[in-house]
């Protein structure tokens, strides 16, 4: 090889000579190379019967930060206020999100629920549910109490006492948010009209919707386990209890606790017929992409067999993991996509650097050839494709270290087996073709026939381009060379190739700006799901009020000190000055006790009277008991409550958080706020973080190895500037197609990584490995060598991953989604935007 400016190929040169040694090897012996990976997958395969026992499907694990602080808020709550669901239960007080079964009652009629017929449903309907039974247990016998009764579904239920007709005594004097001046109706009335009057108690006019929330007992685990039970056969009965109804002025939606869990779950039956399709349409493809009309030249087992070494591939690595315990996620399931990917891709060009030897030499020195020529890029790409995978597994989120390390895993088998599996495969195809045998019959036949046309196209073969000793080549090889490449080289075309960059770099960014961050629950149900009539009703009709935030003071102050009070009464007002807090809705017992001494004439900055008066503070109100951690001559911890409202969207939800623990954080007394919801919002915190981090680690990392295998430092930079430039567009373009930035489109962003590296890196090793003297000419050659085996990787990958669009879910639709935009902007890259760049800058050359 001639010199070529800057030069560092100390260790491209000897790991391209051990790859040409293995390829004579493989030549030589090809059954080895052939038995030995069958053997070892069918082995590593026996691992696959674990996945019942390794699949950890549990949301709240996989997607949510794995330190997010939110859990350790929760610990504390739980440690310093426990609950007691058996006889003192309330729902604000609950560390978690409770077990519970949910209906939403909305009017029919687009007018009024507040009506006798329609609350006349709604009694029926709440009759029915206690109605329901599991193992012999009622509702009555699970729920969550209050004073010995079970916690009422909707705080207007009992006003009604089981008669609709109550409701014209009731309904004058209703009023919203606050009833009877403390009974808050927030989250149990929607779509509210009211009338005139003064905040938080207007008079209600009106209300489209009317929630029924029914609690079940968890402090036991056998309570718990009966509870769960409970809720599944709920939601095996309430079809059908809906239909038996015959409502005819409300409509229903419904949700348990447990809903999303198990919607999520059914996604792994889903995933199945998904791969199969995608493996037998990749299959299709790669055998008309490989096929000739030659009988003998032709390489439809090697399409065959390449698809089957993708498949070992994934067999392998998964059974591997299986069998060391690696917990299963379904995110894990979109591997095969990606590894049929790039399986596909490296069987293209290693099929096409075979076409370009001397048919007449031995299968040994072709196969020498072909490694030689295409190993070294193969082996690029699947170092680099092993390396981002396994760098992702540093993320917070474990789905997607489940992901990473199953892939990562993959792609190191993939590239083994390629290697070996499929380079047998091609070998033995080679002698077939060197005896002049049929593809199909195995039988010998002739090169050429006297007898008809079509007996020519289906039973001769063996052909060859006598002038160059090399296989005829595909017309898109010819169409690369004379016309695809020199068109691009045109210095014109160049200059309107960097203006479109320049407009696809600009639009990119405008989109990264505008990328929304979190994940949408809702997302883990299918289209069809019970579930989605639910998140409708309550995103038209119960938006207004969100979570009700618990306000921990989490040491042991001295609340009889005035200072003490005051700092604490400043956090609160600091956090209701929130635009997210409704400061006339916050719920604070150190404020009644305060108003409750000064009638009693009590002096609270004593030590003893502060704590010896207490009891007269829990005779006001019970529940006040569950918010101070009280021991005889300390108060260990308290808690009061706070309101938020218009907490409407993921961005929304990210500010809440980031705004409450800002003023926290901030306070004299030290204090934290939580809620159950907060375990999911912590996301929003480490999304961004996670991604830049995985993102600029991993191209580090590939740009080390392009240095190490790309002799030539510039164009080592090209392929790194390639994949921060994919990486660009993909995010940027998300936005565009409603994607937001999450756990599920962070995997694939990770996907872009392997695949914005593979087409560039090809373009770009054949680029500077190209003997040609001019700059241009060598960004034709590779173009001519690699054009047409890359756009087959691309549209064979497109044509695998094409069913994910057809799911009924999110979760494979934005799969399908980002390994689109990752395909079409990794393919522009590789044969639009990198030769044209390469050619900038004749360093490179």
């Amino acid at each position: 090889m001639p010199e070529r400016g800057w030069h560092t190929d100390c260790v491209e040169r000897p790991l391209s000579g051990l790859l040409r040694v293995l390829g004579s090897w493989v030549g030589a012996q090809p059954w080895p190379f052939l038995l030995l990976p069958l053997g070892l997958a069918g082995l590593l395969g026996c691992g696959l019967v674990f996945v019942p026992e390794r699949e950890t499907n549990d949301l709240e694990t996989q997607f949510t930060p794995v330190d997010g602080p939110a859990k350790a808020e929760r610990r504390f709550v739980q440690e310093h206020f426990p609950t007691d669901d058996g006889q003192a239960f309330s729902g604000q007080r609950l560390a978690t999100l409770g077990t519970y079964a949910t209906l939403l009652a909305v009017a029919a009629d687009q007018e009024s629920l507040l009506t006798g017929a329609a609350l006349a449903e709604v009694l029926a309907l709440d009759k029915a549910v206690r109605g329901i039974r599991s193992d012999g247990q009622a509702f009555t016998d699970l729920c969550a109490r209050q004073r010995g009764a079970c916690a009422q579904p909707n705080p207007l239920l009992p006003w009604l006492r089981g008669d609709p007709r109550r409701l014209q005594a009731l309904l004058p004097n209703l009023t919203f948010p606050l009833f009877q001046g403390s009974l808050f109706l927030g989250f149990a009335l929607g779509g509210v009209t009211l009338g005139p009057g003064q905040e938080p108690a207007r008079p209600v006019r009106a209300a489209r919707a009317l929630r029924l929330l029914y609690f079940l007992q968890e402090d036991r685990d056998d309570l718990r386990l009966a509870s769960r039970r409970w809720l599944q056969t709920f939601l095996d009965t309430i079809p059908a209890l809906l239909g038996s109804l015959k409502l005819a002025s409300v409509r229903v939606a419904y949700f348990t606790s447990i809903s999303r869990q198990k919607e999520f779950e059914k996604l792994a039956k889903d995933v199945i017929p998904l791969v199969s399709a995608a493996y037998l349409l990749t299959i299709l493809f790669s055998i008309l992409s490989c096929s000739r009309l030659d009988n003998v030249r032709t390489k439809v087992w090697v399409a065959i067999f390449g698809v089957m070494s993708s498949g070992l591939s994934v067999v392998s690595s998964f059974g591997l993991l299986l069998f060391c315990g690696v917990p299963f996620v379904i995110t894990a399931a979109n591997s095969p996509f990606l590894i049929l990917g790039i399986g596909i891709d490296d069987m293209f060009i290693l099929v096409s650097c075979w076409q370009r030897t001397q048919v007449k030499e031995s299968i040994k020195d072709r196969m020498a050839d072909t490694y030689a020529e295409a190993a070294m890029s193969v082996t690029i790409t699947s170092l680099t494709n092993v390396l981002a995978f396994y760098i992702g597994i540093a993320t917070s989120f474990p789905s997607v270290q489940s992901f990473c390390i199953y892939t990562g895993t993959a792609f190191i088998f993939c590239f083994i087996y390629n290697l070996t599996f499929l380079g047998a495969v091609l070998a033995l195809n080679g002698k077939r073709e060197e005896s002049n045998r049929h593809w199909l019959t195995f039988r010998k036949v002739e090169l050429h026939d006297s007898q008809g046309s079509l007996y020519r196209m289906c039973c001769t073969g063996g052909s060859f381009n006598e002038s160059t000793g090399t296989e005829y080549e595909h017309p898109m090889n010819q169409f690369f060379k004379k016309h695809y490449g020199p068109f691009f080289m045109n210095r014109w075309v160049k200059i309107f190739v960097v203006i479109l960059y320049a407009i696809y770099l600009t639009s990119s960014i405008i989109g990264c700006i505008h990328v929304e961050e979190g994940i949408d629950l809702r997302n883990v149900a299918t289209d069809d799901s019970y579930l989605i009539p639910y998140y409708d009703f309550e995103d038209e009709h119960f938006t207004r009020y969100g979570p009700r935030v618990m306000v921990v003071v989490t040491d042991s102050v001295e609340y009889w000190d005035p200072s003490v009070r005051e700092n604490i009464e400043n956090c609160m007002k600091a956090l209701e000055s929130s635009r997210f807090v409704d400061k006339t809705l916050s719920e604070s017992w150190l404020r009644i006790y305060q108003t409750v001494a000064k009638h009693m004439s009590l002096d609270i900055n004593n030590r003893n009277v502060f704590i010896g008066n207490l009891s007269a503070l829990f005779t006001l109100n019970p529940d006040y008991k569950w918010d101070i951690n009280l021991k005889p001559t300390e108060i260990l911890a308290s808690r009061f409550f706070i309101q938020t409202i218009h907490v409407a969207s993921a961005v929304d939800e990210k500010n809440l958080l980031n705004e409450l623990r800002a003023f926290a954080a901030d306070c004299k007394v030290p204090m934290i706020i939580n809620h159950p919801a907060f375990v999911h919002f912590d996301q929003f915190l480490v999304i961004i973080q996670n991604t830049i981090q995985n993102v600029l680690i991993a191209t580090g990392a590939m740009l080390l190895i392009s240095l190490l295998l790309i002799p030539n430092p510039l164009c080592s930079l090209w392929v790194t500037f390639a994949i921060v430039s994919v990486i660009i567009g993909v995010s940027g373009f998300m936005s565009f197609w409603g994607i937001n930035l999450d756990s599920i489109s962070m995997i694939n962003l990770v996907i872009c990584i392997g695949f914005s590296v593979d087409y560039s890196a090809h373009i770009s090793y054949a680029f500077v490995s190209s003997e040609k003297p001019t700059v241009n000419e060598k960004a034709v050659d590779a173009l001519y060598r690699l054009g047409y085996p890359i756009l087959q990787a691309a549209f064979s990958t497109l044509v695998g991953v094409f069913v994910l669009s057809q799911a009924s879910t999110y979760v494979f639709r934005t799969s399908f989604k980002i390994i689109f935009l990752v395909i079409m902007f990794g393919l522009a890259h590789g044969i639009i935007f990198i030769p044209v760049f390469l050619t900038l800058f004749k360093s490179c050359g």
